[in-house]
């Protein structure tokens, strides 16, 4: 028995260890530069609570839940903003850097003559993804606190939440990239990426939108992750947020498979 299982532990913290050396590998890549991209990438969905939620909020005023609490408006804006800037944290890394590395730098190529794998690689860059996502929640939520929106408490299992939707949308974003020809097929993402920050229930609630486009917008993975924080953020604990919380981990999983799958065909030919 111990022949068996121990083969396997330490070949997993190999594959632990090379994914890792691709996440210090980014590390030590950094240029100043790069803080302005993340700075900016704090700035935007604090931008957009304090001149929406905040600015016209004070002429929305209140909204109902569906569970009929009744919330102010930057309350319901600011975890959507937490949950599509940790959308767009992860895509950001997961595809454009992606794709410069992997098809006109031709770093995984490199990567790939050392013992490093290519699921290893993706599973790599998905973590450095996280870090870049995780510093935009930390402080989204520490402002979120700050302007009274909510607890510390809740704030900290929002994180946890953030997290998870970072994780999903990198993993997907990573498959989708792998599929991406030229810079131009990415046009099309961020159309998408921009309708998903309208209308997954960011600024309105979704039981506003005709039955039918209801039932769109309420499958699409953003809608899963805004419902799934501002649960959290407001203090509602449902089973409905297992169902995102499951959701979002096929996500993860699928992404993270089809990207590595990709990559072992792009790479190793």
């Amino acid at each position: 028995m111990v022949t068996l299982v121990l083969p396997r532990l330490v070949s997993f913290e190999g594959a632990g260890r090379r994914s890792a050396s691709v996440v210090e590998r980014n590390v030590a890549a950094l240029r100043t530069a790069y803080w302005v991209v993340l700075l900016s990438g704090f700035l935007e969905p604090v931008l957009y609570l304090l001149s929406i939620g905040v600015g016209v909020g004070a002429l929305v005023g209140d909204l109902t839940l569906p569970d009929g609490r009744v919330v102010g408006y930057a309350a319901f804006v600011a975890p959507a903003m937490l949950a599509s800037s940790a959308m767009s944290g992860a895509l950001a890394e997961t595809t454009f850097n992606f794709f410069g590395k992997m098809k006109y730098m031709r770093l995984y190529d490199g990567m790939l003559a050392t013992p490093v794998r290519p699921i290893e690689v993706a599973s790599g860059e998905l973590a450095w993804a996280m870090i870049r996502g995780n510093m935009y929640a930390a402080a989204f939520l520490v402002v979120m606190v700050v302007m009274g929106l909510t607890s510390a408490g809740l704030a900290l299992v929002a994180f946890a939440a953030a997290a998870l939707v970072g994780f999903a949308f990198g993993a997907a974003g990573m498959a989708l990239a792998t599929f991406m020809r030229s810079w131009q097929d990415f046009d099309l993402m961020v159309t998408v990426q921009f309708a998903l920050f309208l209308f997954s229930g960011t600024f309105v609630p979704a039981q506003a939108y005709p039955t039918v486009l209801r039932w769109l917008v309420e499958v699409t993975p953003l809608y899963r992750s805004v419902h799934l924080i501002r649960g959290i953020t407001t203090g509602v604990f449902e089973p409905s947020q297992l169902a995102d919380v499951a959701y979002l981990l096929v996500l993860l999983g699928v992404g993270l498979a089809v990207a590595g799958r990709r990559m072992e065909r792009l790479l190793c030919r």
